[in-house]
């Protein structure tokens, strides 16, 4: 039976095959800690950085208004929306054919808080993978009940943490603020929310753990689809390392360090594997060994299938650099999208299952106006209009609308009679603020 013929993470017999991987160290496993506690602290700080009093960012899916970057979202902005999520998926999908799964291994928010936070708690309390697994096998004693009790005391005290910091990426820190301060009792429903979402969490770093890479995320099958001989991963030299042994010709020693390292528990010398998300602690490793044994570093190294076959460690070619372009122009338009959108976002309509009213001179029609600032600027509107010689009666206050805030009013529309030459008459409204045209809407008036 070879390692294709059944998941990594089973035994013989079907059950869970416990990973249990060595404490990595080295100048990659150094650089991927910078970048994930950079993430970590990005993760946490988001939702308490202002722009203008309001979050970088909050996906408030309830009231349908996501804000990025400082830059508000509402419902009317489907459409760029939409645009952005398509660019977001060509950018995935390019990105891993370029760069294999660099985001796995790297910014994935399920390797940074297992790798960098919960494994490093069980390194901590439990020691290195022969002490836990040690540990594990061992009878229940007092030390035993005192480290598994601590370990999984902070282990839930980090899931509790982690829902509340996600939480307020949904509904903003100042409406957490709010929910804490409030009794349980007042906010039930939402407090056995948030411990239902805790222990998920904790479920999953405990006791789950690789098998969301392995087994449920749809990532890892879907790069088999997506890289080719070109793609940029963590790869064994074959052509260096081949044949293995101590005393073979091949720089590999077959002493399986990379395996022992490996939190998915696969042998990276069998080559390109689903589980494998790049996290490059086996070139760490490996390199450790070559040293040891005076051989050149790199025989696991970020490579393609192209440049080992043929032989150079050169792994950027025209088709990487052109997907890196293509990369940064999708890139420059979400931000071009974000500067261009237009201030405001105006919507007018017929008020529905109303009809034309008759005047001794003039028709009126009742419309709705719904006005968006999408500006950090208090902006004060006045609404004319443009096609027809009509006046508007516009009901409640006036449109001086807040920064970030929307404007909603019903308005009556007159027309002279002499004016409207048909049942249905297309209408245009100029939108000014200081007596500056900023937008323009057309809509129809019904007469007789």
């Amino acid at each position: 039976m070879t390692f294709r013929d059944k998941p990594i993470n089973l035994n013989e017999r079907g059950g869970r095959k416990w990973v249990y991987a060595k404490k990595p160290s080295g100048k990659w496993w150094t650089r991927r800690s910078i970048v994930a506690y950079l993430m970590l602290t990005f993760l946490v700080a988001v939702p308490f950085i202002r722009i203008n009093g309001n979050p970088l960012i909050l996906l408030d899916v309830a009231n349908r208004k996501f804000i990025i970057f400082g830059a508000i979202f509402w419902a009317q902005d489907t459409f760029i929306l939409a645009l952005l999520m398509l660019s977001f998926v060509l950018f995935i999908v390019l990105f891993t054919v370029t760069y294999g799964r660099l985001w796995c291994g790297w910014t994935c928010p399920q390797t940074i808080f297992l790798e960098m936070v919960f494994r490093r708690i069980e390194y901590l309390i439990e020691g290195d993978y022969r002490e836990r697994h040690k540990l594990d096998n061992s009878p229940w004693t007092t030390k035993k009940i005192f480290k598994k009790t601590l370990k999984h005391g902070i282990f839930i005290l980090i899931s509790i943490a982690m829902t509340n910091v996600f939480l307020m990426w949904f509904i903003g820190s100042e409406r957490w603020f709010q929910l804490v301060s409030e009794p349980i009792s007042k906010q039930f429903g939402n407090f056995a929310i948030m411990l239902l979402v805790s222990a998920v969490f904790y479920w999953i770093y405990s006791f789950f753990r690789e098998q969301v890479c392995t087994m449920v995320c749809p990532y890892g099958r879907m790069q088999g689809v997506l890289l080719d001989s070109k793609s940029i991963m963590v790869a064994y030299d074959y052509k260096r390392g081949e044949p293995r042994g101590p005393r073979s010709s091949g720089d590999c020693i077959d002493c399986k360090q990379c395996l022992s390292v490996c939190p998915t528990g696969i042998d990276i010398r069998n080559g390109t594997q689903l589980e494998c998300v790049n996290c490059t602690a086996c070139i760490d490793q490996c390199n450790s060994v070559m040293k040891s044994i005076g051989k050149p570093p790199g025989l696991i190294r970020y490579a393609s299938e192209a440049s080992i076959k043929d032989g150079h460690a050169k792994i950027w070619n025209a088709r990487n650099r052109a997907y890196s372009v293509v990369l940064l122009i999708i890139f420059s338009f979400f931000v071009y999208t974000l500067v261009t959108r237009p201030v405001i976002e105006t919507t007018i309509l017929r008020t529905p299952g109303l009809l034309y009213q008759e005047q001794d001179s003039t028709w009126s029609n009742v419309y709705n106006i719904k006005v968006v600032n999408k500006t950090h600027e208090e902006i004060p509107l006045e609404l004319r209009i443009l096609s027809h010689n009509g006046k508007i009666q516009l009901a409640g206050r006036q449109m001086n609308i807040k920064d970030q805030d929307m404007y909603e009013s019903t308005f009556i529309l007159y027309i002279p009679k002499d004016e409207i030459k048909s049942d249905k008459t297309e209408v245009e409204f100029g939108i000014f603020s200081n007596n500056e045209l900023i937008e323009t809407y057309k809509t129809t008036f019904v007469g007789p």
